[in-house]
């Protein structure tokens, strides 16, 4: 008897979880990715692996074809992974296009700025969100920054900050700046105390570290998936935790986010009073849903977050420590100023350098070496595929300072 396509799927999609052992032996695992020359840059965007192209090339080949690709099983199978990877529940997510987008719609269903009240953040969250906050403050909101001390944002500063009238604390959890991890249970239980909700960027953290949503107590995170999560732009999720949605104003009114809707206009409709009936699901899809998602996206998801949950995050933070300690004695050694806290267990590591960019660009393009290069730092970023040889190859071609 010939197994069912959906059969088939559903093994092939299965397989990176059935080989634990396995993968956690070979690390570094340079057989499952394609890399050219030395990539130490996997925090602006993590190459695929050679599973999930494969996946990817799979769901194409099914569009336009009898084939049934289901779609809506993978989408279930992916939310439940990535709930197993965070600490969370399924119900709990919603897909989202970016973390950027999902912060916002955090923001927006807080009915901020029009509710007022206190933001508390700091600067080594994500930049990006920096225009956010600065228009909210201009906008009527009291927004206060902490700044780092020695790469770190002390527990005591969010301690004087949080005051009664704080509606919000947002951060990230690691810093995409410098790697700097927040005690997040810590925060939580500062800013509950006094009655304001905390939002977390994840995007450093999942698939990077090890992270337990429901353990912190956060009420909002979101993360985009082609970072540590290896997949691709345009889908991430947003986490709404299930006992704070009743706190929450419906902003979004998009089509997947229904239960029930019975159309009355078409023909052969039953006859109703309203255009359609409709009803919206009760967890965060149903709060913060719209339109359509990436498939694509999410069947390279299905892949790498089994990859992910095979391998086991905590297996792999503990395997990459000794990379990251090379890293830092190398730097120091050749006089870097490294802006990373010691003891960080994110796989980033940042030096403040005047110049970076125009002094260090060409050198490491001809030694085959790529890292995140800015105007005033560089940012060097290990993953699963990479091995002391790579972090000595970087190392050889940085100058002296």
């Amino acid at each position: 008897m010939e197994m069912s396509r959906r059969a088939v799927l559903t093994a092939a999609a299965a397989l990176p979880v059935a080989a634990s052992a396995s993968v956690a032996a070979r690390l570094p695992d340079r057989s499952a990715f394609e890399v050219e020359g030395v990539y130490l840059n996997s925090g602006t965007m993590h190459p695929p692996a050679r599973g999930a192209r494969a996946a990817v090339t799979d769901y194409f080949a099914h569009r336009g074809t009898a084939a049934d690709y289901p779609m809506s099983a993978v989408e279930e199978r992916v939310k439940e992974r990535f709930a197993r990877l965070i600490g969370a529940s399924p119900a709990e997510l919603a897909f989202v296009q970016s973390t950027t987008a999902g912060e916002q719609m955090v923001i927006d269903a807080l009915d901020l700025p029009r509710a007022g009240g206190r933001i508390v953040t700091d600067t080594l969250h994500f930049f990006g969100s920096f225009y956010l906050y600065e228009e909210l403050a201009r906008r009527g909101m009291d927004v206060a920054w902490l700044r780092p001390r020695e790469g770190r944002i002390p527990i005591e500063d969010y301690e004087r900050a949080i005051t009664p009238g704080t509606r919000l604390v947002s951060l990230s959890l690691v810093s995409t700046y410098n790697g700097f991890e927040h005690d997040l249970k810590r925060v939580c239980e500062i800013a509950h105390a006094r009655g304001a909700l905390v939002y977390a960027d994840i995007i450093h953290a999942a698939g990077a570290v090890p992270v337990d949503l429901h353990g912190s107590g956060v009420d909002f995170a979101a993360t985009a998936s082609y970072k540590w999560l290896m997949g691709d732009f345009g889908i991430g999720f947003l986490y709404a935790r299930a006992d704070r949605m009743d706190l929450l104003t419906r902003k979004r009114f998009g089509y997947y986010g229904l239960s029930r809707f019975t159309p009355h206009v078409y023909p052969l409709d039953p006859p109703g009073e309203t255009i359609a009936d409709v009803a919206a699901r009760d967890d965060a899809e149903g709060m913060f849903a719209m339109g359509t998602r990436s498939h694509a996206g999410i069947v390279q998801l299905d892949w790498s977050l089994g990859y992910l949950l095979d391998l086991g995050v905590d297996r792999l933070t503990a395997w990459r420590q000794p990379l990251l300690d090379r890293l830092r004695s190398g730097f120091e050694a050749k006089g870097y100023s490294v802006v990373t806290p010691p003891g960080t267990r994110a796989p980033l590591m940042t030096c403040v350098l005047a110049d970076a960019h125009a002094r260090l660009s060409n050198r490491l393009k001809r030694a085959g070496v790529q890292i995140t290069l800015s105007k005033n730092r560089f940012r060097v970023c290990p993953s699963v595929f990479n091995d002391a040889q790579d972090i000595d190859r970087l190392l050889d071609a940085l100058p002296r300072e």
